[in-house]
C-alpha cells in the first residue's frame, strides 16, 4: 500500500484497486459493477462465470485487512438491471450478511441510474454526488467540485508501461490532478481506458501486490 496526499488530506492506495481514509475507516470502491457478467449472459453473450464471487471475496479480504468500519461505493455498483437476478442479489445478500456492522454507502453512478438502487435490505445508504466526507468530495463522475478535491470512478483508468524487446502492458491506475482523483475499477469483470494526463499529473499503477508512482516522464506521455 501506498500513503500520498490527495488535497492536502493522507489517502492509501491498496493494490487490490481501492482507497482507504484511515481517519475514519472508511474505504473507498468505484466501480463494483456487480452483475455484470450476468446482464451478459442474459444478452447471450458467453463470458466468464464466478466475478460476482470474486468481487465480494476481494471486498471481504480488504475488510480484515484494513479492518475498515465504513465502504463507501463510488457508483456503478450494479451493473445494471438485469443485475438484480436472484443468484446475483442472493451472493450480494450473503456477503452483507457476513458484514452486518459494516456502514455501506453508495453514491450513484451513471449504471445505478439504469439498474435502480440495491434492495433496501442490503442496508446501503443510497445518495446523489457529490457525499462530502473526510474533508474530500465523493462522486462517481470525475468533474471538479468548488472548494473541494473530488475522489472518483467512472473512467476505468490505466495506463501503458514498456519494455524492452516492444512489450507492453496496461495496468490499471490511480490517477491524481490538481483537483480531482480517479480510483481504478475494483471489479472482477471491467473494462480499462488509458488515461491522457496533464504534466502535473500523478498516476499510481497498480500491479499485483504493488502500488507504483509512475516516473513523471512516464505521466506526462501515458496515453
Amino acid at each position: 500500500m501506498t500513503t500520498i496526499l490527495a488535497g492536502g488530506r493522507p489517502l492509501t492506495l491498496l493494490p487490490e484497486k481501492a482507497a482507504f481514509i484511515a481517519a475514519s475507516g472508511t474505504l473507498l470502491v468505484a466501480d463494483a459493477h456487480i452483475g455484470k457478467a450476468a446482464s451478459f449472459r442474459a444478452l447471450g453473450v458467453p463470458v466468464p462465470r464466478g466475478t460476482t464471487g470474486e468481487t465480494l471475496a476481494g471486498l471481504s479480504a480488504l475488510v480484515r485487512r484494513t479492518g475498515a468500519r465504513r465502504i463507501v461505493f463510488l457508483g456503478d455498483f450494479l451493473h445494471s438491471a438485469r443485475a438484480h437476478a436472484p443468484v446475483t442479489l442472493a451472493a450480494v445478500a450473503a456477503w452483507r450478511a457476513a458484514h452486518r456492522s459494516l456502514e455501506l454507502m453508495l453514491v450513484r453512478g451513471n449504471h445505478d441510474d439504469r439498474a435502480g438502487d440495491p434492495p433496501a435490505t442490503l442496508g446501503i445508504r443510497v445518495v446523489d454526488e457529490p457525499l462530502l466526507q473526510d474533508g474530500f468530495a465523493l462522486c462517481h463522475h470525475p468533474r471538479p467540485v468548488a472548494g473541494q478535491y473530488v475522489l472518483a470512478g467512472h473512467l476505468h483508468p490505466c495506463v501503458h508501461v514498456g519494455g524492452r524487446s516492444w512489450d507492453h502492458l496496461r495496468l490499471p491506475c490511480f490517477w491524481f490532478g490538481d483537483a480531482v482523483g480517479v480510483l481504478p475499477a475494483f471489479g472482477a469483470f471491467t473494462g480499462m481506458h488509458p488515461v491522457r494526463c496533464g504534466a502535473d499529473d500523478r498516476l499510481f499503477a497498480v500491479a499485483d501486490s504493488l502500488v507504483a508512482a509512475m516516473p513523471a516522464a512516464r505521466e506526462r506521455f501515458a496515453a
